[in-house]
This record gives structure tokens, C-alpha cells and sequence, in this order.
């Protein structure tokens, strides 16, 4: 029997300013098991970047409930089990893209020429292996989305989250980069859900969630055409 991996009950997160309060995700409850392969879709601005979020612990709700049961509380879940690649550049600016990718090896307690090996290998998964010793700021867009990815991938995560992950390869390269992605979590056994406005990274997920306006359809089975 699968294990639940994050359950959401009733999750409401709101954003509050001078003006207004704005309902970014409403009443929504779900549960992710281990080895499920999810797409998140819906519209810009639907709310589904908020709830990746909340599920990766970044964030908290305004009402509701969410647990992690088999992964520990909200301050353990990074950086070993549950890992997120964001839909914009999130490397730090002045380290390079090795040592970007070595970085969660090392908060893990991975010995250093351990987790360079591991890292350097994940990177020449993702054609990454020629910038590994370049800055973010000297590697293109896509090189640094796919870094990013290969940073979350790197450890033994039960759980990846992915924020449009082929936001910013071509449709040749996007193909690629979901195969390797899918291959690595087939090795790490882990569980992904993906943000996506892409039909063919959502077609090769076997769960379908839909969001609009904020309100969550979750746990449709629904293989793609």
C-alpha cells in the first residue's frame, strides 16, 4: 500500500493588502502518495504556484490543515525529502553551477568529493557538464532552469516539485529534459507534481489536478490524449 506522502485539508491561502485580500487557493484538500506522477494545470494566476508551495512547506496557509506523514514536520523536509525547481532563476548568483548542485549534498551531511561526483554525473545527465565550473550569470536561461532541476534531483527526494519545468526549452529540448527528470525519479523511487502548461509534460503524468480562480479539482485519474 502506497504511503501518503503530503495530505492538504481545507487549505485556504489568502494575500492581503491596503486594498484588498486576494484568494490565491480556496478550500482545497488532497493527498499525494508516494510514486505519483501529478500535473498541476490550470490558468496564470489560478493559484498553482501557491499551493507547490505550500506543499514544499515554503509557505504556510491562512486556513486548513497541512501534513507531511511519512516525511517528518514542516523544518525537516528539506533539503533531503521533499525538493522543488522553480519556475524562475533560483541559483545563487555566486556559487557556480556545480557548486549550486553540490550545495544540498552538503546540507545533507554527503561528504564533499561524494557529492561533487554525484553532482557533476547529474549535470551531464541534463548537458550540463560543460558549465559546470561557469557562474549562473554566464550560462543562458534554459541551462539555468535545467540546473535548477538537476539541483532538486540530485539527492534521494520522496518527493520533486516542479514549477514549469520546460517553461524555457524548446519543444525538442523540453522533450529531453522530461525524459531524464522522469528517468531520475524512477531511480529515486520519488513522487512529482508538476505546474504545467505544457501538453506534453502534463500527458505523461497519470494524475491530473485542475485549478481555476484558486479552487482545486484534485486526484482526477486522467491520462492525457
Amino acid at each position: 500500500m502506497s504511503d501518503i506522502l503530503v495530505r492538504g485539508i481545507g487549505l485556504r491561502r489568502t494575500f492581503s493588502t491596503e486594498e484588498e485580500t486576494v484568494v490565491a487557493l480556496d478550500d482545497a484538500s488532497f493527498e499525494v502518495m508516494s510514486g505519483e506522477r501529478i500535473a498541476l494545470v490550470g490558468p496564470s494566476g489560478s493559484g498553482k504556484s501557491t499551493l507547490l508551495h505550500l506543499i514544499a512547506g515554503l509557505d504556510e496557509p491562512t486556513d486548513g490543515q497541512i501534513e507531511w506523514p511519512v516525511l517528518g514536520s514542516r523544518e525537516t523536509l528539506r533539503p533531503g525529502s521533499v525538493t522543488m525547481a522553480f519556475q524562475g532563476p533560483s541559483l545563487l548568483p555566486p556559487l557556480t553551477v556545480l557548486e549550486n548542485v553540490v550545495l544540498p549534498l552538503l546540507l545533507e551531511g554527503a561528504e564533499e568529493p561524494m557529492a561533487t561526483r554525484a553532482a557533476q554525473s547529474m549535470l551531464e545527465r541534463f548537458d550540463l557538464g560543460e558549465v559546470a565550473s561557469k557562474l549562473p550569470e554566464e550560462i543562458s536561461g534554459g541551462q539555468s532552469q535545467r540546473a535548477g532541476i538537476a539541483r532538486a534531483l540530485v539527492g534521494s527526494p520522496k518527493l520533486v516539485l516542479a514549477d514549469e519545468p520546460t517553461g524555457q526549452q524548446d519543444s525538442e529540448g523540453g522533450g529531453r529534459l522530461l525524459r531524464v527528470m522522469l528517468s531520475c525519479l524512477e531511480e529515486a523511487g520519488a513522487a512529482m507534481v508538476v505546474a504545467t502548461h505544457d501538453s506534453s509534460t502534463a500527458s505523461a503524468m497519470s494524475i491530473r489536478w485542475s485549478i481555476a480562480a484558486g479552487v482545486l479539482d484534485a486526484g482526477v485519474i486522467s491520462r492525457f490524449p
